[in-house]
C-alpha cells in the first residue's frame, strides 16, 4: 500500500503510531492505527560501505538520517486529520558511532558483528578481564558483535577521533538524539556493549567502563517502551513531525522485530530471515553461553539468548548478481531441485561467521561441484547451507538451556515459501508465519503504542496465519548432509584462515 492509500478511511479522531527502522541494506517505516492495522508503509534501499576487508560501515547522516526523513515525509500524509500518538525507532546494532558533544558524528558508524576489525582488541580484552568473568558479568563472550573491543580499537587506531568523542551512539539512540536532544540508550542495546554492561545488575559496569572507555560519558539507560523525550522544534521543522510528539527509547532492530511477531514469552524464538539471519529466544533468567549472546530483553524482567549469522540473504543476493537472475525465477528453479542440491554442500561463511563458531576468518566453501550443476542447484545449495547454519545455532541455544517451544519466522526471506520450508525440513521444527512480516518498523510502532498507552490489545496485533511443517522425507535425507556440513568447517578451517590472511595482505599492498 502506498503512503497515501487508506488515509481517507481514517477517522479524524483516530490515534496513529509511527515506526521507523534502519536496517543493513534498507530502511522501512509504517503508520498503524491503535489496533495494529497498517495504514501505510514505505521503504528505502541503501548501501553499506566496505573500505577494507572486515570493515562494514554506514554514514549516519546520509544513510540513517536521510532515510528517516524520506520515510517520514512519505508516511505523514496518510495520517492527515489524525493524532500521531507516538514514534518508535530502531536500527542495526550493536554499532559504534562516536559523536561530539552536540551529537555530530565524528566518523562513519562501525556496524555490528559483520564488522570484524577489532579482532586483536577482542583477544586483548578477554585476556585482560578474564573470559569466564566477562561471560558471567555480561552474558556473552567477547566477539565481533561486542562494542567494547571496537571502542578500544577506536582509541588505538584513531586517537584524535576518540579524543573528541563525547557520545557513544547507536542507530536508534542517534535518531532519538536528533529528534529530542536526549542522550539515552535502551537497556537491551546497552547489554550488547560488552564488557561495559552488567547483565544481572542491569546497569553500566563502572569499573570496566573506566578501563575500556576511559573519560567517555555513557548514556542514560531506559527500556525500549519508555517515552524518553519529545520531538523538538528544529526536528519538527526538518521532518514534518508534530512538535512535542512522544518518542520512545527504541532498540536494536532484531528485538523490535521479535516484538512485532509476539515473541515475548519464555520459550518463544524469532527466526529473522534477512541480509543476515538472526535468532532471539526469550528467557526468564540469565543463561550465559560462550557460543551465544546473552542480553536483556525488550521488556523489563526478561532476558534473551541471541544468535546471528554473518550472512544469509547477502549470500543469495550475491549469487543472484553472479548468475544475472531475479529472485522469483531462482526460487522457482531451486524448488524443482531435490533436497541435497544433487550433491552440493555450501558453507555460508562469506563474511566470516558469528555464532556459534565466532570465526571472523572463516570463509565460504562450495563442495561437490561438477559440470552438471547449474544455477538452480547453486541457489538451492545456498539456501540449504544457510539452513544448516540455522540448525547449528538452534542446537547451541538448546545446549544453553533454551526450550524453543515456539518458532516464529519473520523478514523478507519468508516470502516465496522455499527458504522457510528448507529450514523446517533441516531442523525438523515447525515455524509459525504471522500476518505481518514487515518486521522491526511494525514492532517499533507497537513499542510506542505500549509506551504511550495507545495500543489496543497489543497481544492481538499480529496473529499467526500459516504454519510451515517439516517434510519427513527431506528431514531424513538432510541428516547425513548436516553431519558433513559440520565436518566441512572443521576440515577446511586451516585453508580458510590461510586464504583470509592472504586477502588481508592483498588489501594492505599499495
Amino acid at each position: 500500500m502506498s503512503a497515501g492509500a487508506g488515509a481517507d478511511r481514517l477517522q479524524h479522531s483516530q490515534a496513529v503510531l509511527l515506526g521507523i527502522d534502519i536496517g543493513t541494506s534498507s530502511s522501512k517505516g509504517v503508520l498503524v492505527d491503535a489496533t495494529g492495522k497498517i495504514i501505510a508503509r514505505a521503504s528505502r534501499p541503501h548501501q553499506t560501505s566496505h573500505p577494507h576487508p572486515g570493515w562494514v560501515e554506514h554514514d549516519a547522516e546520509s544513510v540513517w538520517w536521510a532515510d528517516f526523513l524520506e520515510l517520514t515525509r512519505e508516511l505523514l500524509p496518510a495520517a492527515q486529520g489524525c493524532e500521531i500518538a507516538g514514534l518508535g525507532v530502531s536500527g542495526i546494532g550493536p554499532v559504534l558511532l562516536p559523536a561530539d558533544g552536540n551529537g555530530e558524528p565524528l566518523r562513519p558508524a562501525i556496524l555490528y558483528g559483520v564488522d570484524t576489525r577489532a579482532t586483536d582488541e577482542i583477544d586483548e580484552l578477554t585476556a585482560e578481564l578474564g573470559a569466564e568473568e566477562v561471560l558471567r558479568r555480561g552474558g556473552s563472550a567477547l566477539s565481533s558483535q561486542a562494542v567494547g573491543p571496537k571502542i578500544r580499537w577506536l582509541a588505538k587506531q584513531e586517537p584524535e577521533v576518540y579524543r573528541r568523542t563525547e557520545m557513544l551512539l547507536m542507530c536508534s539512540s542517534y535518531l532519538v538524539h536528533r529528534l529530542t536532544g536526549r542522550y539515552v540508550l535502551d537497556h537491551h542495546s546497552a547489554s550488547q556493549c560488552d564488557p561495559i554492561y552488567d547483565l544481572r545488575a542491569r546497569d553500566w559496569s563502572a569499573d570496566w567502563a573506566a578501563r575500556v572507555a576511559p573519560d567517555l560519558p555513557l548514556p542514560e539507560l531506559a527500556w525500549p517502551t519508555e517515552v524518553v523525550g519529545r520531538v523538538g522544534a528544529e526536528a519538527a521543522a526538518e521532518t514534518g513531525l508534530p512538535e512535542g510528539l512522544p518518542v520512545t527509547a527504541g532498540t536494536v532492530d532484531a528485538w523490535a522485530e521479535a516484538t512485532s511477531v509476539g515473541v515475548r514469552a519464555p520459550g518463544d524464538v524469532m527466526l529473522m530471515y534477512g541480509t543476515t539471519m538472526f535468532f532471539v529466544e526469550v528467557l526468564d533468567e540469565v543463561r550465559p553461553h560462550p557460543a551465544l549472546w546473552g542480553t536483556c530483553g525488550a521488556f523489563p524482567d526478561t532476558y534473551t539468548l541471541a544468535a546471528g549469522m554473518a550472512t544469509s540473504g547477502a549470500v543469495t543476493d550475491w549469487l543472484r548478481g553472479l548468475v544475472d537472475g531475479d529472485f522469483a525465477q531462482l526460487v522457482s528453479e531451486a524448488a524443482s531441485v531435490p533436497a541435497g542440491s544433487r550433491g552440493l554442500l555450501l558453507l555460508p561463511y562469506f563474511a566470516g561467521e558469528r555464532t556459534p563458531i565466532f570465526d571472523p576468518s572463516a570463509r565460504g566453501v562450495l563442495a561437490g561441484l561438477t559440470l552438471d550443476h547449474g544455477r538452480a542447484e547453486l541457489y538451492r545449495a545456498a539456501l540449504e547451507g544457510i539452513s544448516f547454519g540455522v540448525r547449528h545455532n538452534l542446537e547451541a541455544m538448546g545446549e544453553a538451556g533454551g526450550s524453543a517451544h515456539r518458532l516464529v519466522a519473520v523478514g523478507g526471506g519468508t516470502q516465496g515459501g522455499l527458504w522457510t520450508q528448507i529450514v523446517s525440513d533441516i531442523t525438523g521444527k515447525e515455524q509459525q508465519i504471522p500476518a505481518e512480516t514487515v518486521g522491526a518498523a511494525y514492532g517499533n510502532a507497537l513499542l510506542a503504542g505500549v509506551g504511550t498507552g495507545t495500543a489496543v490489545d497489543p497481544d492481538a496485533w499480529n496473529p499467526v496465519v500459516d504454519t510451515v511443517r517439516p517434510n519427513p522425507d527431506n528431514t531424513e535425507r538432510y541428516e547425513n548432509y548436516y553431519r558433513h556440513y559440520r565436518d566441512l568447517y572443521d576440515s577446511t578451517t586451516r585453508i580458510a584462515h590461510f586464504l583470509a590472511a592472504e586477502q588481508h595482505a592483498a588489501d594492505q599492498t599499495p
